[in-house]
């Protein structure tokens, strides 16, 4: 079983390489923006209890997170493998989510941080924008909040795994095949 987490800001690449390593390892997606829109729909216990945050503005507590987290871990232990992406967010959701893995007996595998100047993102999400439709990929200043919002809360979640030796760094920057295959090559090691 292999657990990894698809790390980096937004407009690195992290959704286009996940469908990649998905089909190629067999791993269950793992993206707590997919999870909540099912728990949410389903009206579960968990969704509701976040739907009563989110009502109100405020950020899901880690703990719900975590929550809805495992219970698609629990329901998925004989796949291959998970594939974080875009999840853990900040240092205790790092925390969190691997104190709830060992009590699994389940631990994060790898980190793979896609590494991408900040004029690059700009021009991806740009782009992106044109497909998507994206309104937030449509603004300047929303994009210059999101990658700053990234490396304020996001970018320290890096370090821990650099703490433990899970952390690897990839140029995300090249053809979506050559960043797919330097992927591979860690995950393979």
């Amino acid at each position: 079983m292999k657990n990894i987490i698809l790390f980096g800001p937004p407009g690195a690449g992290k959704g286009t390489q996940s469908n990649k390593l998905i089909q190629k390892y067999n791993l269950i997606h793992l993206s707590t923006g997919d999870l909540f829109r099912i728990h949410l729909n389903n009206k579960t216990e968990l969704g509701l209890e976040a739907r009563k945050f989110m009502d109100n503005g405020n950020l899901v507590p880690d703990s719900i997170v975590i929550n809805i987290v495992e219970k698609k871990i629990l329901e998925n232990l004989n796949s291959n493998g998970f594939i974080f992406d875009g999840f853990p967010r900040t240092v205790n959701q790092a925390i969190a989510l691997d104190q709830m893995l060992v009590k699994n007996n389940l631990i994060i595998d790898l980190m793979i941080a896609l590494n991408v100047n900040d004029e690059e993102l700009k021009e991806r999400i740009k782009k992106r924008a044109l497909v998507s439709g994206r309104i937030d990929d449509q603004n300047e200043e929303k994009i210059n909040n999101r990658i700053q919002v990234y490396k304020k809360e996001t970018l320290p979640v890096s370090n821990h795994y650099r703490k433990l030796d899970k952390y690897n760094e990839i140029n995300g920057i090249g053809s979506i095949d050559d960043i797919f295959n330097k992927i591979c090559s860690k995950i393979d090691k």
